[in-house]
């Protein structure tokens, strides 16, 4: 038979049969006076056993040597592909309880799972789309900086920032942020850093101890790389007068 006759029969492509040589499970037959490969039962049933191999993910590379060993039983490699699968299901799992927490939540699937919550308020809360997307980039650049060793204690910031009894002031603060402009006159930020310091100092002191698990020392270049594409000159300025509020 040709190779589309045993390729229909095996019910695989051509194509398949083609990468079965090249990779060396199938031997190549002889090519007839026409130049076409003969093929006949042996190779169908080899193909046929391929096929089995591989509905049980075996790699083609470990295949020839369970094709042609008689005596190979291939219980080790069972072994192998179990241990492998029951490691994927255990990731599939995971992968899993990861989404459904993301959707009790109705958060963005890019956002660390553990600050998913916190964002969400304030999400709800009705920021601007605008500062939305600047909170979910930041705690997603700030959860990679401080590590799987660090997600708890930032997840920790976020809750009590996201506490009902402080929500409404936090969203009052951001509004007043989203609001600077060039038309914002120096009362008003004065007034939006005091209000910041008051709301946010006694929390960061908590979370800037020194007994968090992490260093970000070196990273606020990241930050201000991020800040000075995404905000406004008086914004910027608000941040830096921030900054050095809580550096006193």
């Amino acid at each position: 038979m040709h190779s589309g006759e045993l390729a229909r029969l095996a019910r695989v492509t051509v194509r398949a049969l083609r990468h079965y040589h090249q990779v060396g499970v199938l031997p190549e037959p002889e090519r007839r006076t026409n130049g076409y490969r003969s093929y006949d039962v042996h190779d169908l049933i080899r193909v046929l056993r391929i096929k089995r191999l591989a509905s049980l993910g075996v790699p083609l590379e470990r295949m020839p040597q369970l094709l042609d060993d008689a005596a190979s039983d291939g219980g080790g490699l069972l072994d192998e592909l179990d241990a492998e699968l029951a490691a994927q299901i255990q990731r599939l799992t995971e992968q899993r309880e990861l989404i459904a927490r993301l959707r009790i939540h109705d958060a963005p699937p890019d956002v660390p799972p553990e600050l998913a919550p916190f964002i969400a308020i304030f999400a709800a809360a009705g920021i601007s789309p605008d500062l939305a997307k600047i909170d979910r980039d930041q705690s997603v650049l700030l959860a990679h900086l401080v590590g799987e060793e660090g997600l708890p204690s930032l997840a920790n910031l976020y809750q009590r920032i996201s506490a009902f009894t402080v929500v409404p002031a936090v969203t009052d603060i951001v509004a007043r942020f989203d609001r600077l402009g060039p038309g914002s006159t120096e009362e008003e930020i004065s007034a939006l850093v005091d209000s910041f310091v008051d709301v946010f100092g006694p929390i960061l002191e908590d979370f800037t101890d020194g007994s968090e698990p992490y260093d970000l020392t070196g990273s606020a270049t990241l930050f201000d790389e991020y800040t000075e594409d995404v905000l406004n000159e008086q914004q910027r300025s608000t941040l830096a007068r921030l900054v050095a509020a809580f550096d006193t």
